[in-house]
């Protein structure tokens, strides 16, 4: 498994905390404590495994989109005014799933880990073919960092039991859309298993496609 590299996104002390996710419209995360159990086992195994394990940590960029400077002043006189140190805690990787000596920690400014980052570099050093991701959020910083890694021509697989997003609704279409775009997605031990084949994508028909969509009654009939 010497060319597999585990991702781990965004496993930030930010989540743990509410006030400014609810300042700006943002639910808790769905079965968060679960997923960091999930991540801490994976990463156990990967470092047992002796497979390279590279977190990513969201910092804030220089200069915000126009649509995220937008928001964020529209939501300004409720955002709760934090401290340098609380700054600081949020910022770090939870306790749980914290980085030991040999992991990589690289940090990030937009939801693709690869966007600005030495990501594809240190991949290319390391002689990675395979990735597996996990952490948060299934539908914005995992799934972005998916479909970069895709067009770099890595192979992909997502750890469905060890990501998670706001509510499962969103969840379960952020997997379904890595799946119609032959990424593997299963739970993490079974990516993880003596010669996995991933390939789940190629064997399952109608992988990550609802193909009763034209009967149901939301869509209609015609």
């Amino acid at each position: 498994m010497g060319s597999l590299v585990l991702l781990v996104m965004d496993m930030q002390n930010s989540y743990l905390v509410q006030d400014v996710r609810d300042a700006y419209g943002w639910p808790p995360l769905w079965r968060l404590e679960e997923v960091v159990a999930e991540c801490h086992s994976l990463i156990g195994a990967a470092r047992a495994r002796e497979v390279q394990v590279i977190y990513s940590r969201q910092v804030p960029a220089r200069v915000q989109t126009p649509r995220s400077a937008r928001h964020r002043a529209s939501r300004a006189d409720r955002v709760p005014v934090l401290s340098r140190a609380d700054k600081q805690w949020r910022a770090q990787i939870m306790d749980a799933v914290a980085p030991a000596p040999g992991d990589l920690v690289l940090e990030k400014t937009r939801h693709s880990f690869f966007a600005y980052t030495e990501l594809e570099p240190v991949l290319r050093d390391l002689g990675a073919e395979r990735l597996i991701v996990c952490g948060v959020q299934t539908n914005v910083c995992v799934e972005a960092t998916v479909r970069a890694a895709l067009e770099r021509n890595f192979e992909v697989a997502v750890a469905s039991n060890a990501v998670t997003t706001d509510g499962p609704a969103l969840h379960a279409g952020s997997l379904n859309s890595m799946r119609v775009i032959y990424v593997e997605v299963a739970p993490w031990s079974e990516l993880m298993a003596p010669g996995a084949q991933w390939e789940r994508a190629y064997s399952t028909p109608h992988y990550g496609r609802d193909t009763q969509y034209w009967i149901d009654p939301l869509y209609g009939s015609d």
